[in-house]
């Protein structure tokens, strides 16, 4: 190869580093819509095919009809659900309000003064703790909390539609035509075929077990976890069952950072039978579905230890907000299946720096030199 072909190759890489950098800091915005749109596009392949085969190969009309169906599965529910929160989380935030006053009327003839007679607690210098003056400020504190809450959530309401719009847009030209845009990419990357294969089936598992599992299993959890609270006739049964949904989208955390707590109001209130059964129904029941549906459904299929799970989970949601619970684990899973075509691919020289020196073959003694003279011919001897 000459050296002008040389500079030229060199020339373009540089170029082509350089425009990619900058073309990713243009979009850089879009990225999450654009990998949640891939997940969707993946996860919901079968249904777009169904459409294809009800419209005649008319991959536009299949399209359309696949995410019109996809918005009213999705968004009408979670928009019923939101609204639903709303209510109960403002008149949650009137109930409080209303039985801290009167706490703080009733003073030690009240609640106050039930807690201080738990024999348990005389060892507790209780007369040092303001009570009254906490409660006021836990009152103040949720007031603030909830005025912000409510102000986040006007501000951010805009950029959720524009991010479901952007979703929905994408998603609907890669129904139509992600098979051509899979090709063309599968063309540039330079791996062999058996490991753009093995990414891509790691792809499809991890969608389906983060969306598919996490969701169903958040889903049963929140249910039970709702259904339990109104049971037992805990103020915004409603409100606490999609609280314990969100918590039980993390591993290793789940419902039970609301069922505990629940029952413990309940305890101090004096509803012991109805603490009691919160408790039971926890540890038997919501607990358990748990630990029997997310090996089998999230463990197993994304082929990730429970740890690398709930580390990747956290990050994601840490990295890029609600939706990291999808972005994360997949982002987790390309690495692991990065390392283990690493490993393929350079098996040999990380088998030899693992051997041992002591087992290494011994070097051969060096043999005599070789004599770079030759044997004379016979008609040149004397």
């Amino acid at each position: 190869m000459t050296e002008e072909k040389k500079l030229s190759r060199w020339f373009f890489l540089a170029a082509l580093i350089l425009t990619t950098i900058l073309f990713f800091w243009m979009v850089r915005a879009f990225l999450v819509p654009i990998a949640l749109a891939a997940v969707f596009a993946t996860l919901f392949d079968p249904l777009y095919q169904g459409f294809l085969r009800l419209f005649r190969n008319r991959r536009t009309v299949a399209a359309f009809f696949c995410c019109f169906t996809l918005f009213l599965g999705l968004i009408v529910p979670l928009y019923g659900v939101a609204h639903l929160v709303t209510l109960e989380a403002i008149q949650f935030y009137h109930s409080i309000e209303t039985e801290v006053g009167q706490l703080v009327q009733e003073g030690n003839a009240g609640l106050v003064g039930r807690i201080q007679a738990i024999p348990w607690l005389d060892k507790i210098p209780l007369d040092e703790i303001d009570l009254k003056g906490d409660l006021q400020k836990a009152a103040a504190g949720i007031a603030a909390f909830m005025a912000g809450l409510i102000n986040r959530t006007s501000r951010t309401t805009l950029e959720f539609v524009v991010l479901l719009f952007i979703t929905f847009f994408t998603l609907f030209y890669f129904f139509r035509d992600g098979r051509t845009m899979v090709r063309k990419l599968r063309f540039l990357v330079p791996m062999d075929r058996e490991y753009k294969n093995t990414i891509a089936a790691r792809f499809i598992s991890v969608a389906r077990a983060t969306v598919k599992g996490t969701l169903l299993i958040a889903l049963v959890q929140g249910t039970l976890s709702g259904l339990t609270l109104w049971a037992f006739g805990v103020d915004s049964p409603f409100l606490w069952g999609v609280v314990a949904t969100l918590l039980s989208i993390i591993p290793l955390v789940g419902a039970w950072l609301v069922l505990y707590p629940a029952a413990l109001v309940q305890a101090i209130q004096g509803n012991y039978w109805q603490a009691g059964g919160i408790v039971l129904i926890t540890v038997i029941v919501i607990v358990n579905v748990d630990n029997l549906l997310r090996p089998r459904l999230v463990g197993q299929e994304a082929g990730m230890h429970d740890l690398m799970v709930f580390f990747s989970t956290l990050g994601g949601i840490g990295l890029f907000g609600a939706t990291g619970f999808i972005l994360g684990p997949m982002l987790a899973a390309l690495f692991l299946v990065l390392v283990d075509i690493y490993s393929q691919e350079f098996k040999e020289d990380l088998d030899a720096t693992l051997v041992p020196a002591a087992a290494a073959p011994p070097a051969k003694p060096p043999g005599k030199p070789k004599s770079d003279r030759r044997p004379a011919a016979k008609g040149a001897q004397s």
